[in-house]
């Protein structure tokens, strides 16, 4: 990754541009944080998710009813899962077991079904690694769907492969890269990262960005690695031992810059 000195810029946080849209009223921690700390937080998506229609979808020929295994690595897969299955008019099997990257994309499916430990596995560091080993307890009696964008994490269904599982990955959704020109004009701080996606949007806006002279937080081993692809440094981390979440290690990382 690309170092960087960042004694001189990080004495004064002024300004934190999240990647996400702007929440509904005044509850999120960000506002708390940045009215504490005493800086300025825009929210900005940097990625769109288009869905797959239904008739896209039949093109690929996949029964989703066959498969007893549904691995998701983002709530966008939850949600377009579930919406291709009502459209295609699928039902889902209360037996249905669901292997998720992490405890809160696991907790996202309360949005869809009764939550069941017995039947919800998830990563305990949100890393493809972990979830890999997860799988392979399973791997011998399940079926395995994975939904997925074009853009899809090769790790898993390599794996996947590689253990001789029956699997299918169907496209349900894509990633789009929003245009950050506009948003990037003004010079932030920190930038906040929790996708992949996020990632590479922030890249092909390489032109409208200084990465010398912002600092990066960003959430998921899978968007470390990303960065590290991208060649962009990694300032603040989560999730680690004692920053479960962004915020956390946000104001951890405040707390140290006013000691």
């Amino acid at each position: 990754m690309t170092k960087k000195n960042t004694t001189s810029k990080s004495s004064a946080i002024q300004s934190v541009l999240v990647s996400l849209p702007k929440p509904e009223g005044t509850k999120s921690p960000f506002y708390e944080m940045a009215s504490r700390f005493g800086f300025e937080v825009d929210f900005f998506p940097f990625v769109g998710i288009e869905g797959v229609d239904a008739r896209e979808f039949r093109k690929q020929k996949i029964d989703i009813s066959a498969y007893s295994g549904v691995i998701f690595t983002s709530r966008p897969a939850i949600d377009h899962f579930f919406r291709m299955c009502e459209e295609v008019r699928i039902g889902i099997s209360q037996n249905q077991k669901y292997f998720c990257i992490s405890e809160a994309v696991a907790l996202y499916l309360q949005k869809f079904i009764h939550y069941r430990k017995r039947k919800v596995f998830f990563a305990a560091d949100g890393t493809t690694e972990s979830l890999l080993t997860v799988i392979d307890k399973h791997k011998n009696k399940e079926q395995f769907l994975y939904p997925c964008s074009e853009a899809f994490d090769s790790l898993i269904t390599n794996w996947l492969e590689k253990s001789k599982c029956t699997y299918a990955k169907p496209v349900l959704y894509n990633v789009i890269n929003n245009d950050l020109k506009e948003v990037l004009k003004k010079k932030y701080d920190i930038i906040c990262l929790f996708t992949p996606g996020g990632v590479r949007s922030l890249q092909a806006s390489k032109q409208s960005f200084n990465p010398k002279q912002t600092l990066i937080a960003a959430y998921g081993f899978n968007t470390f690695k990303a960065l590290e692809i991208a060649g962009l440094s990694l300032d603040i981390k989560a999730p680690e031992p004692n920053s479960p979440s962004i915020i956390t290690a946000l104001e951890k990382y405040l707390q140290h810059l006013g000691k």
